[in-house]
C-alpha cells in the first residue's frame, strides 16, 4: 500500500505520516521546500518523540520525498498508483494540491480501486474544499475523474510545536492524538489507519475540536502575549489567563451542547483534558507560534467569531469569547505577516464598524456585532494613543 502526503512539515511527519506508516503504507511526501525534501531523502528513518505522560519514541521507516516544484511529473505518477492521498498544508494551499491530484486521477487506471483522499486541515469541510478545487481544475472531465476517487472529511488533533534546532527531520509531539474520519465514503473498504476512528456524523467531532482545542490554544496565546509570556505552558500557569481561557471554552461548550446535543459533563472533562495538554511543559510551544495569522483566526467561520456568532444567535453568553477577540486584536508580532497587516489595518482604519466587518466578516445587523465593534473601537483608540 502507498500513501502520498502533501506537506512534509512537522504535522505531516509527526502525525499523519507516522500513523500512515503504522498502518503499513509506503510514504511519499510531497513538498516545495527543496532543503526539507533533500533532508528526508538523505535518511532511512526518523523518530517521532512523544513528550509527556505516556510518551514514547516512534521510529518511522519506508518513506521518500518529492519536490513537487521541480518534479511535478513524478508526483503525478505517485498519485496515479497510490491508495491514499492526504494533506497537511493549510486550507488556503489546497488549491495548489488540486492540479496534481486531477492529473494523477487522469493517469490512474480505471480498474484501480478508488483513490482515498483526506485533507487533514484545521478547517471545517477541508476535503470538500479540495474536491471543489479539483472539480474546478478538471472542468467537464470531473464526472469521469471523480469516479476514480472517494473524498472523506476528517477532524485531526495533535499538538506539534515548533521544533528545537538541530533535530534534523525528527519531530517532537505530544502523546495525545485524535483522527476522526467520515465512514460513509469508504463503504466496506476504509483506509488502515491505527488509532483513527470512523464516524457517521463528523460535524460534532470537527466543531468540538475546533471550538475547544483551536479556540483554547489561540486564546492562551493571545492572552499570554498580552501578559508578556513566551511559552504556552507558562501562559496557562498564570491563574488569570487560565480563568480567561476556561471561561471562553465554557461558552463554546454551550454552543456545542445546544447545536449537537453533546453531553455537558463529558464536554467539561474534554475541556480539562485539553487544558492539561496545553500545560505540558515538555512541549516547547510559544505564544508567537500559536498566535500567528491572527487575521485568519479572527475571520467569520474560525475559532472565535464562528462559535461566538452562534452563541449570540442563540442568546448565549459571548463575553469571554469577545475578551479573547480583544486580545487577538492586540497581537503585535513583527515577524508574523498577518499580525503586521492587522496592526496596519487598525492604525489606518477611520471607522470601527467598517474595520469590524473587514476583519471578522460580521454584518452590522448581527447580534455579535456590537460587542466585537466595541473591541475593535478600543483597539483603534489604543493604536492612536
Amino acid at each position: 500500500m502507498k500513501a502520498v502526503h502533501f506537506g512534509a512539515g512537522n504535522i505531516g511527519r509527526g502525525f499523519v505520516g507516522q500513523l500512515l506508516h503504522e498502518g503499513g503504507y509506503e510514504l511519499v511526501f510531497s513538498d516545495v521546500a527543496g532543503a526539507l525534501v533533500d533532508a528526508i531523502n538523505a535518511v532511512d528513518t526518523y523518530t517521532v518523540h512523544e513528550v509527556g505522560t505516556g510518551g514514547a519514541d516512534r521510529v518511522v521507516t519506508g518513506f521518500r520525498a518529492i519536490n513537487s516544484a521541480d518534479d511535478p511529473d513524478a508526483l503525478v505518477d505517485e498519485i496515479a498508483s497510490a491508495d491514499v492521498v492526504t494533506t497537511a498544508v493549510g486550507p488556503t494551499i489546497l488549491r495548489f494540491v488540486a492540479p496534481p491530484l486531477v492529473a494523477g486521477l487522469r493517469a490512474r487506471e480505471a480498474s484501480a480501486p478508488p483513490l482515498q483522499v483526506m485533507a487533514c486541515e484545521n478547517a471545517i469541510g477541508a476535503t470538500d474544499l479540495l474536491r471543489r478545487e479539483a472539480a474546478e481544475v478538471a472542468g467537464d472531465e470531473w464526472a469521469e475523474l471523480s469516479a476514480k476517487a472517494v473524498f472523506a472529511n476528517t477532524a485531526v488533533d495533535r499538538i506539534v510545536p515548533g521544533q528545537p534546532a538541530g533535530e534534523g527531520i525528527d519531530v517532537t509531539v505530544e502523546p495525545f492524538f485524535e483522527w476522526a474520519i467520515e465512514a460513509a465514503p469508504f463503504g466496506d473498504a476504509p483506509p488502515n489507519i491505527p488509532g483513527a476512528h470512523f464516524v457517521d456524523d463528523l460535524a460534532p467531532y470537527i466543531e468540538r475540536k475546533l471550538f475547544t482545542v483551536n479556540t483554547g490554544h489561540a486564546a492562551t496565546a493571545y492572552f499570554g502575549a498580552q501578559a508578556g509570556h513566551e511559552k504556552i505552558s507558562d501562559a496557562l500557569a498564570d491563574p488569570q489567563i487560565a480563568a480567561q481561557v476556561a471561561a471562553a471554552l465554557e461558552e463554546t461548550s454551550a454552543v456545542l451542547v445546544r447545536k449537537h446535543g453533546l453531553d455537558a459533563e463529558e464536554l467539561a472533562d474534554y475541556r480539562e483534558t485539553i487544558l492539561d495538554r496545553f500545560r505540558n511543559p515538555g512541549l516547547p510551544d510559544t505564544v508567537a507560534r500559536v498566535g500567528r495569522q491572527p487575521l485568519r483566526k479572527l475571520s467569520r467561520n474560525e475559532r472565535f467569531i464562528g462559535p461566538a456568532a452562534e452563541a449570540a444567535e442563540s442568546g448565549l453568553s459571548t463575553s469571554a469569547l469577545v475578551a479573547a477577540v480583544t486580545a487577538a486584536l492586540a497581537f503585535d508580532d513583527p515577524d508574523d505577516a498577518q499580525s503586521v497587516e492587522l496592526q496596519q489595518l487598525l492604525r489606518t482604519a477611520t471607522d470601527a464598524d467598517a474595520a469590524t466587518t473587514e476583519i471578522t466578516g460580521l454584518s452590522p445587523d448581527h447580534p455579535l456585532f456590537p460587542g466585537v465593534r466595541d473591541a475593535v473601537a478600543a483597539r483603534l483608540r489604543a493604536v492612536r494613543a
